[in-house]
């Protein structure tokens, strides 16, 4: 795994997402005040984009159909399901973000 630079911290707007793409992977970056988080950009309910969804605290509700997701562990936290998107570590040195990030999803699950 390896960091990679993406934005500066000023080009996320407070409790909005952003999305980029990283290899074959869309992620969603979002500011909520205190810290960065990054989670796959893809709704495991029908695909919608996280980055565009409603930022509360430390989660995100799908703009699609109203999934709320955890922005810190990616588990689906409504409705009750057993699903989770992937999560990255974020950090930010001199102003800049950076995601640590594996080109093989295989290497994240473990």
């Amino acid at each position: 795994m390896s960091w990679i630079r993406i934005t500066n911290a000023e080009n996320i707007p407070l409790r909005e997402g952003r999305s980029v793409r990283l290899g074959d992977d869309e992620i969603a970056i979002f500011n909520l005040g205190d810290r960065y988080v990054a989670v796959d950009n893809s709704c495991p309910h029908r695909g919608g984009p996280l980055c565009d969804g409603i930022v509360s605290g430390d989660t995100v509700v799908c703009p699609l159909h109203g999934w709320k997701i955890s922005l810190d562990t990616g588990e689906v936290m409504k409705p009750d399901v057993c699903v989770k998107v992937g999560t990255y570590p974020v950090s930010v040195e001199d102003g800049i973000i950076r995601v640590q990030y594996s080109k093989q999803k295989e290497e994240r699950a473990a």
